[in-house]
């Protein structure tokens, strides 16, 4: 039986230390921005239902996100919806094989960037 030759390859495990393409940090913030989403529906929901039952209930919840930490959390929810529905699309393109040339690729993770960061401004005058 021949002898396999295991190549040692460098590692780095220092993650203060890896440069990641934009590419891989649109992913990243996909998959963090996802999961935050993921965590806080429930919530969302139960908050959603909670303010529907009456209008003193109502009033507390508006008055409790008129505050400054309450709006902070919002502002990062509507971050998080935004750029992950701009990189999904993106993902989406990947997998119908659009753009997934080295070059394209940085291009499409500029583009969520560009449109996600801007769309997210727009929303957060409009709702807070």
């Amino acid at each position: 039986m021949a002898e396999m030759t295991i190549k040692k390859r460098p590692k780095n495990l220092d993650l203060t230390t890896i440069r990641l393409p934009l590419p891989g940090k649109v992913s990243i913030l996909h998959r963090v921005s996802g999961v935050g989403l993921f965590l806080c529906f429930p919530l969302l929901l139960w908050l959603f239902s909670a303010s529907l039952n009456s209008a003193e209930s109502f009033a507390t919840f508006k008055a409790v996100f008129a505050t400054l930490p309450a709006k902070v959390i919002l502002a990062g929810l509507i971050w998080a919806f935004v750029h992950h529905f701009c990189a999904g699309i993106r993902f989406l393109l990947l997998d119908l094989h659009v753009g997934i040339e080295k070059e394209a690729a940085r291009k499409s993770a500029a583009v969520v960037f560009a449109v996600s960061i801007p769309l997210t401004l727009i929303l957060w005058g409009i709702l807070l």
